[in-house]
């Protein structure tokens, strides 16, 4: 009898003991663009074409480092004329038919969201343009100051290697890799 309640009192014991040092993992945090810019320019030869959109949308998993943009094409604006806008989303981008540019996958150097500081990171996912996914690997600055997440990256697109074909007459007007400037501050969702 004595010895039952020995082991009684021994697994009562380590249970407790045991308890105070389990590790707690940080709940799933998810970060959504509070505010976001994106910028393209075209730098041909013959005509500088640039636009921009605030409608940038996003999300950061801090769990896993995941993340997704997405930004639709006729939000874009400041084209040097509305018939240039109306090319873009028509001939260029088929917007009725491929409404949004997306960007999606992982953060591949760690990074403690938890503690502020500045973190030069790759992310690594599937870029989609005109309905074309190509895997890419696109360098970003992140800073993490007082709960916020501020990412900035610079990065160029190709247009061939998302079928969007430039007519010869329009040759010279048009650049055949677009420059790419996005900028966002995210928020904790709740």
């Amino acid at each position: 009898m004595q010895a039952k309640r020995w082991s009684w009192l021994l697994t009562i014991a380590t249970v407790i003991v045991c308890a105070g040092f389990t590790v707690r993992q940080p709940a799933t945090q998810l970060y959504r663009i509070a505010e976001g810019r994106i910028h393209f320019k075209s730098d041909a030869p013959l005509e500088l074409i640039e636009a921009s959109s605030t409608k940038l949308k996003g999300l950061i998993r801090t769990e896993d480092q995941t993340f997704a943009f997405s930004v639709a094409n006729e939000s874009f604006e400041g084209f040097n004329s509305a018939l240039q806008r109306e090319h873009f989303n028509e001939n260029y981008m088929e917007s009725a038919r491929y409404p949004n540019c997306t960007f999606s996958g992982k953060i591949i150097e760690p990074i403690d969201f938890t503690k502020d500081g500045s973190y030069s990171v790759r992310a690594k996912g599937k870029l989609s343009v005109h309905g074309v996914e190509v895997e890419r690997i696109i360098k970003a600055n992140l800073a993490i100051k007082g709960g916020q997440i501020r990412v900035e990256s610079s990065f160029i697109v190709p247009l061939q290697e998302h079928n969007i074909t430039i007519p010869k007459v329009v040759y010279q007007k048009i650049a055949e890799e677009i420059l790419v400037e996005m900028s966002a501050t995210l928020t904790p969702q709740k």
